[in-house]
């Protein structure tokens, strides 16, 4: 089953079997200020341009080359790095694991096997509901919680590893073992072992 997807996760990095249930990129809030500083820093640029060629020759040519080296400066580490690093992070359900990689330099990576998932939840406040993300944790077997913050649409991506999980991609509450073969729930005393 394929859910939510921006851009195909490559088949040559999942295993034999494993399928892509979702593939997101972080939320793009996390470039707000990147545009907020590519702008600002075009309109200084232009009106900083015009002022440096009302000086006498050669300061003009001078003050224009130090503007456009100052705002190129600028562009790149506040407005194009935070893009490259957006555009290269990925969150993956599969049907096997949940995979994290970012990172373009030096790049890094996280597997966490559906199997060692003990539980996962998610938080997010009145301006990530707004932009319609927010945080997942995830606690596995003997490690730290993992955090990963501006995930997209983070309650259905809670969904999907939750049930990929209890292996029932049908249902949000009970695992498939709670359901007998023609996919009904046990009676309570059936469930609880009464007589």
């Amino acid at each position: 089953m394929v859910g939510v997807s921006e851009v195909a996760y490559p088949d040559s990095l999942l295993s034999e079997g494993e399928h892509v249930v979702a593939h997101k990129h972080p939320h793009f809030k996390m470039l707000v200020f990147p545009v907020f500083v590519l702008l600002v820093t075009v309109v200084a640029g232009v009106w900083l341009a015009m002022r440096a060629g009302e000086l006498e020759p050669p300061w003009d040519m001078v003050a224009t080359i130090a503007v456009a080296s100052v705002g190129g400066i600028l562009v790149i580490w506040l407005v194009l790095t935070p893009f490259v690093r957006w555009r290269t992070t990925h969150f993956v359900v599969t049907t096997d694991r949940v995979i994290v990689r970012e990172g373009v330099i030096r790049r890094t990576g996280i597997d966490i096997p559906m199997q060692r998932i003990h539980s996962v939840r998610f938080e997010h406040g009145l301006v990530d509901r707004i932009f319609g993300c927010g945080t997942l944790i995830i606690e596995s077997a003997s490690d730290e919680p993992l955090t990963f913050d501006d995930i997209p649409q983070v309650e259905r991506m809670h969904t999907y590893i939750y049930r990929q999980v209890n292996d029932n991609p049908y249902d949000d509450h009970q695992p498939r073992d709670e359901h007998d073969d023609a996919g009904h729930e046990p009676g309570r005393q059936e469930r609880y072992g009464r007589a």
